[in-house]
């Protein structure tokens, strides 16, 4: 009914790049999609989101991007499966073997799924994102703490959620963290405001 099922959400952190290169990083992600599809239950590769083929795989992107994905998908023995590029500056809709890219009219319920399905792809990229740089900050801010290891790292993110509330916290909200002495707060707050964090 054209409603997204959450539970097959899946992210892939990009891994083989040092820059940026879009063509690449869709390669590494389609490619680290299908090669699911071998895997069975029991498999450490296995994962219920990955079990069926998909019909449509709708690439965020040009030609570029369009032909990065085929060429990753080329490798697997895939039963038919459609492919299309969805360019989001003018709503173009690119498709194998068209020079030409499909345009739309703008009510055209198929070019609305279309865009749903992309806008929500990328209200959960997004946060996937966002969750990596605070997690990023917290590392940076936590390599000059002494007294905070792993253990006290997860419980500070865990109480705070993000580095400015951390950063914002007072001493007495320092020391009040489940799972960390409040001597290890004060010295905590302490660090934080000689270092002008405070």
């Amino acid at each position: 009914d054209g409603l997204p099922k959450k539970a097959h959400y899946r992210k892939f952190a990009v891994r083989s790049l040092d820059g940026q290169d879009d063509f690449a990083a869709m390669a590494e992600v389609i490619s680290r999609r299908f090669s699911r599809l071998e895997a069975g239950p029991g498999s450490d590769d296995w994962d219920e989101g990955f079990v069926a083929t998909p019909n449509l795989v709708v690439i965020d992107g040009g030609k570029g991007q369009l032909s990065a994905a085929l060429a990753a998908m080329q490798t697997f023995d895939l039963p038919r499966v459609a492919v299309i590029a969805l360019a989001k500056k003018e709503e173009e809709v690119f498709v194998p073997g068209e020079p030409r890219a499909i345009v739309l009219s703008r009510h055209n319920p198929g070019l609305q799924l279309l865009q749903r399905v992309r806008d929500e792809a990328h209200r959960f990229a997004l946060g996937f994102h966002r969750q990596r740089r605070e997690a990023r900050g917290f590392e940076s801010i936590f390599d000059r703490l002494r007294g905070v290891g792993p253990t006290r790292r997860r419980a500070i993110l865990n109480h705070f959620g993000s580095p400015e509330a951390f950063l914002a916290a007072s001493q007495e909200e320092l020391e009040g963290i489940p799972g960390v002495p409040a001597k290890t707060g004060r010295d905590i707050y302490a660090q934080l405001h000689k270092a002008g964090r405070g």
